[in-house]
């Protein structure tokens, strides 16, 4: 099975490197790596062009945000099997893919666990324990964390890509498109595959809280779905214990 990997960068030049690096040391045997860059006007185009064709395939150009970077990704992945690794996250060990593509077994899509690292100090500030996927759990305010979420390209084919007028929403939307919606089926991994990096301290406004649960409201009714009086509070209340796991 082949895999692809896709990375969306934009001035990445502190942290893409790492990136590039646990991906090339990934020991699955068939990676197809695409990096999408939004022309960054730092260092982060020299870093990439280090590493040469082993990088399957690199763009730079002009996008309209994340999404439509990671739209123009999957629109060149050739692989049967697709992950999205952003530009300042790692895979946690080089077996990940492996481990991934061995446990996707007959499903339609597989997730896994991650961890936010402060960037400074490298303590893990956060545990994104998953758990198993259960029928209705978006419902209660449940979603994996979308870094790990590895998909087979023929649901994209068949389900669509991000909606990019979604802001950050976007990622939830399709997830809850694809499995509460459509029903995909889902594999889970046990195990930390993702480190994300972060800043340390949260920075996030009320406003942008407010602002995202907004979206997240959007994206159950752009999917004509009906969440629970209690869906969108618990979506951010979950988040808590992720910091004493």
């Amino acid at each position: 099975m082949k895999v692809s990997i896709i990375t969306i960068s934009y001035n990445s030049g502190s942290t893409i490197e790492a990136t590039i690096r646990s991906v090339l040391a990934q020991d699955y045997g068939d990676i197809e790596y695409i990096i999408v860059d939004g022309r960054s006007t730092d260092n982060t185009m020299d870093i990439v062009k280090k590493y040469g064709n082993k990088i399957s395939q690199v763009i730079s150009e002009k996008d309209k945000g994340i999404y439509d970077a990671m739209n123009k990704g999957l629109k060149m992945a050739t692989g049967d099997l697709i992950g999205i690794l952003n530009s300042d996250d790692t895979y946690a060990y080089p077996s990940a893919v492996t481990d991934m593509v061995n446990n996707l077994g007959n499903h339609d899509s597989i997730y896994a666990d991650l961890q936010y690292v402060d960037g400074s100090t490298g303590k893990v500030i956060r545990h994104w324990h998953s758990g198993q996927y259960k029928p209705g759990a978006f419902l209660y305010g449940w979603m994996p964390p979308h870094p790990t979420f590895f998909v087979r390209r023929s649901i994209y084919q068949r389900l669509g890509l991000f909606l990019t007028d979604h802001g950050s929403a976007a990622d939830y939307e399709l997830m809850l498109r694809f499995i509460h919606k459509n029903n995909i089926s889902v594999a889970y991994w046990n195990r930390v595959i993702i480190q994300m990096k972060t800043g340390g301290a949260s920075n996030v406004t009320w406003k942008q809280r407010w602002r995202a649960n907004q979206l997240d409201r959007l994206a159950w009714t752009k999917n004509d779905l009906q969440p629970k009086w209690y869906t969108l509070l618990l979506k951010p209340l979950r988040k808590i214990k992720q910091y004493w796991q």
